[in-house]
Parts: structure tokens; sequence; C-alpha cells
């Protein structure tokens, strides 16, 4: 049983990251398998949604591969442990301006640009940033250093229910950069792209049971 939680199957999106979201897998040991059909998919046992690009594109191929109602089924109904991973954190909640689009609705919160604050802020927030853990919880550990994480999004999520947020970051105002719905959890950050933090991440949700 403890082999078997180690095996983590990756949405394949055909989006940038896919790769480099399993090496990282690879390099803390877990046995990364990507998702390219409706039978991998039913087959997953751990799942991450990792996502470079446009919501409405990626809610597309979800839909175009038949993958929509048993994603929702499997994360709802058999809890199965999954991580979003920036879009694919977004994709995880009920709607996206982005598109003008609805999503897997497995959070409540929708998904909305970043205020740039009449320009002050660039959009996209593109590099390094520390977030602030309000909940403890299992992915991201407590440091006695600021822990730091690399970011690349136009958009972010609004949760309805704030006590679902795990973190924060602050870019302009403070954003939702992290949460967890139960066996559901999701980043806005990417770890595959930030080091020690981010392979700390990978590593706990590998080994989450």
């Amino acid at each position: 049983m403890h082999e078997m939680s180690k095996k983590i199957s990756i949405l394949n999106l055909t989006s940038g990251n896919v790769g480099s979201v399993k090496r990282m897998i690879e390099k803390v040991g877990g046995d990364p398998t990507l998702i390219e059909t409706l039978s991998d998919l039913k087959k997953a046992n751990k799942i991450v949604l990792p996502g470079v690009g446009r919501f409405d594109n990626a809610m597309n191929i979800i839909k175009e591969k038949g993958f929509k109602e048993t994603l929702i089924s499997k994360l709802k109904d058999d809890n199965v442990i999954s991580l979003g991973i920036c879009l694919g954190m977004q994709l995880l909640c009920n709607y996206s301006e982005e598109g003008n689009v609805e999503g897997l609705g497995l959070i409540n919160a929708t998904v909305k640009k970043i205020d740039s604050e009449k320009g002050k802020y660039k959009i996209p927030h593109i590099g390094w940033n520390t977030i602030d853990i309000l909940k403890k919880n299992k992915i991201i550990e407590g440091s006695s250093e600021e822990i730091r994480f690399y970011f690349v999004h136009s958009y972010c999520v609004h949760p309805n229910e704030k006590n679902l947020m795990i973190a924060s970051t602050k870019y302009g105002r403070s954003f939702c950069s992290a949460f967890r719905k139960k066996n559901i959890y999701g980043v806005q950050f990417h770890p595959e792209k930030s080091h020690k933090f981010g392979m700390n991440l990978i590593r706990n949700f590998v080994n989450l049971k």
C-alpha cells in the first residue's frame, strides 16, 4: 500500500510544464505516469493537474477527452488525493474570467484577473515571491526562513469559503496562493520551478496517504 501511494498520475493537457512536473516527482522518489486516456484516468490513485496556458483551452481539452465527469467523480466521490498547479489549481474552481468558462466546480471559488492597481503592478505576476502559511497543512511545511516559490500568472483564485485557504501571497493585494479541501490541494505557484521549497512540497504530496 505504501508503494501504491508513490504512484502519481499527471493529467496531460499538452501544457509545457508536464515534463518538469514529472521530473520533479521522480527526483523525490515518486513514480509518475501521464494520463493520456480515460482508461488511464480511471486507474489513477493520486492525481496532479498541472497547467500552463489558458483556462478555456484547458477545459475544452478536458471535455474533448471525456475526462470531466470521471475527474469530478474521482476527486469528489472517491476522495482521490489531488494537486492542482497554477492553471491546474484554477481548473478546480467554479468559474474563470479567462475565456468566461465554467471550471470543474470542486472548489467554491472564482478565478479573476489580478488587479494591477492602475498599472502599479505588472501583469502577469512573474518571479519569486514569499507565501504566508495561514493553516497548518501536510504539503507546505513551516520554516524558520522565508518560504519562497516561483510564480507565473495573470489570474488568481478568489475562494468564496475563506477557510479553504492554506496560504496567501502579497502582490499588490493579498491573494490565495494555496488551498485545501479534504483530499484536494491547489497551489498558484510552480513547485517544479521552485528549487528546495518546491521539492519539499512535491515530496510531501508524493508521501500523502
